[in-house]
């Protein structure tokens, strides 16, 4: 049984080094890896501005015709959202 077990430990830790290795020449390498990384930025950046749209988009509007409301000298009317004179 303890064979075993430390056959196991040696599959495994000459695995972790394999993969160790490979990562380490993964992220060494920086050639033909830069465009990706812009598209991953781009489409991260992109999902933000959606993802905040989407969840604070009418909150914004209303605050922007709010702000036009006192600038005409006019009320803002919160529960119909418009502006009355």
């Amino acid at each position: 049984m303890t064979g075993l077990i430390v056959k196991a430990i040696v599959v495994l830790s000459s695995g972790l080094s394999q993969i160790h290795s490979k990562w380490a020449s993964f992220t060494r390498k920086e050639q033909g890896a830069t465009s990706v990384e812009y598209v991953l930025l781009v489409g991260l950046i992109a999902v933000a501005i959606i993802l905040a749209v989407a969840l604070f988009g009418t909150t914004m509007k209303n605050a922007f015709f709010q702000v036009t409301c006192a600038v005409r000298g006019e009320t803002w009317d919160a529960a119909s959202s418009t502006c009355s004179a």
